[in-house]
């Protein structure tokens, strides 16, 4: 357990539950994809398509993360496991999709949630410092915003580098 640095974790953290909220929004996990286990992405696969057959979607107005802490890091045989609590606020609520009103939820005042999420990271994984190319095309790729090559499509697998959103306890 090397090289840890809690505040850059956090921030990943903070950034990952911000992203995973807004493609919720937008219904499209793409800008996400590789940031989370194939667990997380059905899930909310899984919600996005309920409410898609609803005409419906789901809103996170206003959205921040008003608090980070990790709770415990554990490092097993093959794998570290890190859980965090996030104390977010947001407006939540659901609208029509075709008519833009809200059908249930609050969106007049922020809500306080609290949530506890689990990232794992490989203990074989690769320095992610070395890799700023795509592994389809060899592009240059920014792990950092969708993951996915702008050239040929591929989805960086963060996996093989770093911590992934393995599961979220809402």
């Amino acid at each position: 357990m090397n090289e840890f640095n809690e505040a850059m974790f956090k921030t990943k953290v903070d950034n990952i539950f911000v992203k995973l909220f807004t493609s919720i929004m937008k219904g499209d996990l793409s800008d996400v994809d590789h940031f989370i286990s194939d667990e997380v992405k059905n899930k909310y696969m899984t919600y996005i398509n309920e409410l898609k057959s609803r005409n419906e979607r789901q809103m996170y107005d206003e959205l921040n993360v008003k608090d980070t802490k990790i709770l415990s890091r554990k490092e097993l045989d093959d794998k570290e496991v890190i859980e965090v609590e996030i104390i977010s606020r947001y407006m939540d609520y659901i609208i029509d999709i075709d008519s833009g009103e809200t059908i249930k939820g609050n969106d007049t005042r922020r809500i306080e949630k609290k949530n506890v999420l689990i990232f794992e990271k490989r203990k074989d994984t690769k320095d992610i410092k070395l890799v700023r190319k795509c592994p389809g095309c060899g592009a240059s790729i920014s792990v950092n915003t969708s993951g996915k090559c702008e050239y040929c499509g591929t989805i960086y697998n963060l996996e093989d580098y770093d911590y992934i959103l393995t599961d979220i306890q809402t």
